[in-house]
């Protein structure tokens, strides 16, 4: 097995402000990972969507309803990326909010771990709210690319 020297980018946020579908979109990307090597560690793509219940205009959530779910998005994060800031299991990408939904992004090194621990969140009925997910190879991060290139060059 071939072994990599990774040096993990400090997380830096960038706000993206878009329209979909005539909708307006706010996402939040994580541009530290714009020059991040070697990317075949993190081959992995994780995307959690997030069905919101509590919205007001444009399919964007109330203030309530962000309070409810930030924390969950917290423990999520904290989950998928393990216990270990050294040697994480996952990078989070972006965080893009558009028509009901809060879609979370990630890339991970362990699809296994983060497949696991999702399905005993289904399984256990314990989601605050339904969701969807898929973890993909992608080794040479082609699905990053609109977040990384376009999403953040406007």
């Amino acid at each position: 097995m071939k072994e990599y020297r990774v040096l993990l980018p400090e997380e830096h946020f960038q706000l993206v402000e878009f329209r979909q579908e005539d909708l307006p979109a706010i996402g939040v990307i994580n541009s530290a990972l714009q020059e991040f090597e070697p990317k075949e560690v993190f081959s992995w793509h994780l995307s959690v969507i997030i069905d919101f219940e509590g919205l007001i205009d444009n399919g964007m959530p109330s203030q309530a309803e962000r309070d409810i779910l930030e924390p969950w998005e917290d423990q999520l994060d904290s989950e998928f990326k393990g216990f270990d800031p050294e040697k994480p299991n996952a990078l989070f990408l972006a965080r893009i909010t558009w028509n009901g939904t809060r879609q979370l992004i990630y890339r991970v090194f362990d699809p296994e771990q983060v497949n696991e621990f999702l399905q005993s969140i289904i399984a256990s009925g314990r989601s605050l709210r339904p969701f969807d997910y898929r973890i993909d190879p992608d080794e040479d991060w082609k699905l990053t690319e609109w977040y990384l290139n376009t999403a953040l060059r406007g």
